[in-house]
């Protein structure tokens, strides 16, 4: 689980170890916390993150829901490249993890 700003997130998928942690912080915008997943693509060094919707928020268009991951992949990243995803966590998954998080410290 990563936390910023009071947002926290989980990867829920992640190709070529794409995923690293201090650059996903280091990249973070605000902005980004208004979406349900974050994808982090990696091309000639650099970390771009985009956001997208769960297929069901009203707020998606068609290019921002989740479903078209795999047609966002193929036409703007790099083939092959290293890759994840990572979902907001709801607040009631949240307060669970946080309360397993705290059995295990204690």
């Amino acid at each position: 689980m990563i936390c910023i700003n009071n947002v926290c997130y989980e990867v829920v998928e992640e190709q070529r170890d794409g995923f690293n942690e201090e650059a996903f912080r280091a990249r973070y915008s605000e902005i980004l916390a208004r979406y349900d997943y974050i994808v982090g693509d990696w091309g000639y060094g650099q970390l771009r993150l985009k956001g997208f919707f769960d297929d069901q928020n009203q707020k998606a268009s068609f290019d921002t829901k989740i479903s078209t991951l795999t047609e966002y992949l193929y036409e703007y990243c790099n083939f092959g490249c290293p890759y994840f995803v990572v979902k907001k966590m709801k607040n009631q998954k949240l307060a669970e993890a946080q309360s397993d998080n705290s059995v295990l410290d204690g």
